[in-house]
């Protein structure tokens, strides 16, 4: 019998984009096979979700708002990429019909919420880099992931971590989709920070970045880690 290789698939609007998660997914021992929207506008799904076991959402541009039943607000400073939005939700959508396992970050897990129903706040003050010298910086603050989080065991613990927060667009309460659970928020404001369908196996989206690894706890890698492994394991259960 032929034995294939979990393949991680990486949505991105570039490569350029999707470098530092395929750095982290690789040093997790994982293929990973990047889908950009302009390499596949005649691909079928399947085609393109050929042998993954793993889907890893990463951050990028915003979300249209239409996509939740908003209009553009022309004060947001919105950077729309529907081409990605429609990649996106599609190979998304295939990922959550197989119980496939995904890691959904930053925009990823804005699109996760977005996907199940949920809405999104379009513009949101202080959390995003600011540019020091010359040189940007991410703001940081603490956020609680909550003990029942599925993200807690494969991080290590529970409980306040600093991370670094890169986005002016997310979620509180009243925007989140009723089927997903919160499982992790900012201390601050209350803005929710991590995000599981109760549905799936293991569907984890964080809003954080956890790749760029000298901005968050050395154990959030572990998350990368995790998800190779249940990657794996989708495959080898296919094949069995």
């Amino acid at each position: 019998m032929l034995c294939h290789m979990a393949v991680v698939a990486i949505t991105s609007s570039s490569l350029k984009n999707a470098r530092r998660y395929i750095e982290v997914m690789e040093s997790a021992g994982a293929d990973v096979r990047v889908l950009i929207p302009d390499d596949h506008t005649e691909s079928t799904t399947e085609v393109m979700m050929r042998d993954v076991g793993g889907l890893l959402l990463c951050g990028g541009p915003d979300i249209d708002p239409s996509l939740y039943g908003e209009k553009p607000d022309p004060d947001a400073g919105l950077d729309l990429n529907r081409p990605l939005d429609d990649l996106e939700l599609r190979i998304l959508d295939y990922a959550l019909g197989h119980d496939m396992p995904v890691l959904a970050i930053c925009r990823g897990m804005q699109l996760l919420n977005v996907s199940f129903g949920g809405k999104l706040i379009q513009d949101l003050p202080n959390h995003r880099s600011t540019k020091i010298d010359v040189k940007w910086v991410p703001a940081s603050h603490t956020i609680y992931i909550a003990p029942g989080a599925k993200s807690a065991p494969i991080i290590g613990m529970a409980g306040f971590f600093k991370v670094n927060s890169l986005h002016h667009q997310g979620l509180k309460e009243a925007q989140r989709a009723p089927r997903l659970m919160t499982t992790a928020y900012e201390v601050d404001d209350g803005l929710i920070e991590g995000l599981e369908s109760p549905e799936h196996s293991w569907v984890i989206g964080l809003q954080c970045h956890p790749e760029r690894q000298d901005e968050v706890p050395k154990s959030f890698n572990n998350l990368f880690l995790g998800l190779h492994e249940r990657a794996e394991t989708f495959i080898a259960e296919l094949a069995a």
